[in-house]
């Protein structure tokens, strides 16, 4: 069996706050395999954010391993850590994080300007990449003229566009009216039925319920690690031994 795509080995984070230590991550251990669609589920509070946060390499554990792509992220200089996550690395946020004034062409070919390539292929490939979210006669549309769902759509095609290993999406329906959400659901199903790996940082059931494997935390540990549709709701899932 080949190697997880990522490990994580009993990641901690703790912060002082006010004098007093809050225990964020407390531990947390699993492995994701590369095609492996994973919702990271749990309430405000749980460790969801501070996990999302290691995991894209924003931020250094306090203890704990943490291995992307054979990497262990712990070993990094600042340049090499920025490097990695440009490359293996790409992010969908709730709030879409798009450039106003820029089209969703110009958009999508941002992480490949600071990657250096050539404008010919970069616009090659955001083209491609854009094609592949069913935005084919959106392309030179800026931000304002585009819906919810298509600027959501716009946010995903930029993080495929530098083809990285994973996919990390950080409440990605949570702008979104119901009927949109499920077009974006929809649209990760297809990613992931074409082999792209997935990790879905949500509060939403409905969601979680929808991806092959959740893990549950809970007070900055693993509650529970299982289907989705087990570990959704609140409470569900089993206890790790």
């Amino acid at each position: 069996m080949t190697a997880p795509l990522i490990t994580a080995d009993r990641l901690t984070r703790h912060y002082v706050v006010g004098g007093e230590l809050v225990r964020a991550l407390d531990g947390v251990s699993f492995d994701v395999r590369e095609g492996e669609w994973v919702a990271i589920v749990g309430q405000s509070g749980s460790g969801k954010s501070t996990l999302m946060n290691l995991l894209g390499c924003l931020d250094t554990p306090t203890a704990g391993r943490y291995v992307l792509a054979g990497t262990d992220v712990g070993t990094l200089a600042d340049d090499a850590l920025a490097d990695l996550r440009n490359r293996e690395i790409g992010f969908v946020f709730q709030t879409f994080q798009l450039l106003a004034r820029a089209t969703a062409l110009a958009n999508v070919e941002l992480p490949l300007v600071y990657r250096g390539l050539p404008r010919r292929e970069r616009r090659e490939r955001a083209e491609a990449a854009l094609r592949s979210v069913g935005l084919a006669n959106r392309m030179h549309h800026r931000p304002n003229e585009l819906s919810g769902g298509q600027r959501q759509r716009v946010a995903i095609a930029r993080a495929l566009v530098g083809e990285p290993s994973i996919l990390l999406a950080d409440e990605p329906t949570g702008n979104l009216d119901s009927q949109t959400g499920e077009e974006i659901v929809r649209l990760f199903a297809d990613l992931h039925a074409r082999g792209h790996t997935l990790i879905l940082v949500t509060h939403e059931p409905r969601l979680a319920a929808r991806c092959p494997r959740a893990i549950r935390l809970m007070d900055g540990r693993v509650l529970g690690d299982g289907p989705g549709g087990e570990l959704a709701s609140a409470g569900g899932g089993r206890v790790p031994a």
